[in-house]
């Protein structure tokens, strides 16, 4: 008599992330029919420097405009951390608790981040600079995050992508950093060259330690 073993078929489900993306879009949506000419602007931002040019003010950092556009920055760059992880075998895109952390972590290091230098730059006496360059940081990396939202979505729902598509999008948002970093740095040369010293300390303290720190425990731990 033949024996039949039944195995229970565990479905990982993929509700969660659905129901985040569609949230992030239509916190797009919403924030685009709320401020429709500022967000033409800011989509135009890879073509034309208007909208740095005119929302530069610092005030323009905790406006509702960027706050909701933070949350849909916030979700694609913690998918985009989960899905290059599970393309590479280190974790399953479909675990929504390690996808809580991700996020959480993320949304952590930006705040805390952001609150030390809003310290630092009181003590250094670079206010002025330190907010706006926050506010052009903030404008880019929200303009990233919102670029590879689409990606995320084809990684997600796809199988056996290939690994050459998660390196390339770290490399252009690596090389788009480094290009936000040397316009800033024409941008607010002048009060830059006054505070020479202390723009520099500011730099490796806040800008280059942390995330060679965070490369140095990644290599040690995945060692």
């Amino acid at each position: 008599m033949t024996e039949h073993l039944l195995h229970p078929r565990i479905v990982e489900s993929k509700d969660w992330a659905t129901i985040l993306f569609v949230l992030s879009f239509l916190l797009i949506t919403i924030t685009k029919s709320t401020n429709e000419n500022r967000f033409g602007d800011f989509i135009n931002l890879i073509f034309s420097d208007k909208y740095s040019k005119v929302y530069r003010d610092s005030g323009h950092l905790m406006s509702g405009f960027t706050l909701s556009l933070f949350i849909v920055q916030a979700i694609s760059f913690a998918f985009f951390i989960q899905l290059t992880l599970s393309i590479f075998g280190f974790a399953s895109k479909t675990d929504y608790i390690l996808y809580i952390q991700i996020i959480t972590f993320v949304i952590f290091f930006i705040l805390s981040k952001y609150l030390i230098e809003k310290i630092i730059a009181t003590v250094f006496n670079i206010e002025e600079f330190v907010e706006q360059f926050n506010l052009q940081k903030v404008t880019y990396r929200t303009y990233i995050g919102i670029l590879i939202l689409p990606f995320n979505i084809i990684l997600f729902y796809y199988e056996s992508i290939s690994t050459i598509i998660p390196q390339t999008i770290i490399a252009t948002v690596l090389i788009s950093n480094i290009l936000t970093y040397l316009m800033s740095i024409k941008n607010y040369q002048n009060i830059i060259f006054s505070k020479l010293f202390y723009f520099i300390l500011y730099l490796c303290t806040l800008e280059i330690a942390p995330y060679f720190l965070m490369y140095y425990w990644y290599t040690k731990t995945s060692a």
